[in-house]
């Protein structure tokens, strides 16, 4: 009897010690599958920035087709979707990302960005909520804040959140932009300005949003700086070809100086670019005849 116990128990010992080994295997298993998903993100992060998106987006499947835990793939292929308007994947990737990152702010306030992007003002402000909670340092998620007060219609709020974004990264144009706006709403034009002066202390503005040049251009032409105004919205066109607000606040400004015929050109080449708005907001009405064109020249020359 003692004899059959002695072997049951070292039978025992033997199941023991080939589960636990097992158990040990499986761990270095997927030890070694995490290090390998983790290596593919890593190559995906790369490609994404520099523009690579199938790439990147091919590089993020495999991480995950090795492990589904891997966060930096789930926000890799968030960022990829939505790239490609994928919106809903996206969304439900950066989800998970967020859930096995244990709440990073970072994946946090960009889950907010997106949720707000697609109309959930309720979930964005809890994401915003949530990410302040734990990083107020950021000047991304006071950007978020800011972004989703104001969709909530409390501005002055918001614009106390931008300053507070502002304040960390004196030159977020995020936040800059966000401030502008509101100045506009105001008719604060000289805030305008100074909101967006030196957005790059060297000087070089050529990479600034086209929106930026648009609001200097409004701004200045309502301060009684036409000539400014034409040079902001000409950088503005030449920033972004293919708009045709540009040249129709050119035609404005050309109208008001009594030169219909510089005036009508420009809503000829805004009327290029986007036929429905000129139309639609009777821009169309100061198009001048090759004939007027002509009267037009004639005229000028002999007032020389």
């Amino acid at each position: 009897m003692t004899r059959r116990l002695a072997a049951w128990a070292c039978v025992l010992s033997l199941l023991c010690c080939t589960s636990v080994g097992c158990r040990a295997i499986q761990g270095i298993g997927e030890s070694r599958q995490s290090i390998a998903a983790r290596k593919l993100s890593r190559q995906g992060l790369q490609k994404m920035r520099v523009g690579k998106w199938t790439d990147a987006e091919q590089l993020f499947g495999e991480a995950l087709a090795l492990s589904d835990k891997d966060d930096h793939a789930h926000r890799g292929l968030a960022e990829a979707y939505w790239n490609r308007g994928q919106r809903v994947s996206a969304i439900e990737h950066m989800e998970k990302a967020v859930a096995l990152s244990a709440g990073d702010p970072r994946l946090v306030g960009r889950l907010g960005e997106m949720y707000l992007q697609e109309g959930h003002l309720e979930k964005a402000e809890r994401q915003s909520e949530i990410a302040l909670a734990s990083e107020r340092g950021s000047a991304e998620i006071w950007t978020l804040r800011g972004d989703c007060l104001r969709q909530k219609g409390t501005e002055q709020e918001a614009l106390a959140a931008y300053h507070r974004a502002l304040a960390l990264q004196p030159d977020f144009i995020d936040a800059k932009l966000q401030v502008a706006e509101l100045y506009l709403n105001s008719n604060q034009y000289d805030r305008i300005v100074a909101t967006l002066d030196q957005l790059d202390p060297t000087g070089d503005e050529s990479a600034a949003p086209t929106r930026v040049h648009m609001l200097r251009g409004i701004a200045m032409r309502n301060l009684n700086r036409p000539e400014i105004a034409v040079k902001h919205f000409a950088k503005a066109a030449e920033s972004d070809p293919q708009r045709a607000e540009p040249h129709l606040q050119i035609a404005a400004i050309e109208l008001e100086k009594g030169r219909a015929d510089l005036a009508s050109r420009s809503v000829a080449r805004a009327l290029e670019l986007d036929r429905r708005l000129v139309e639609s907001s009777g821009w169309s009405q100061y198009l001048l005849t090759p004939e007027q064109l002509a009267a037009q020249q004639a005229d000028q020359g002999t007032r020389r």
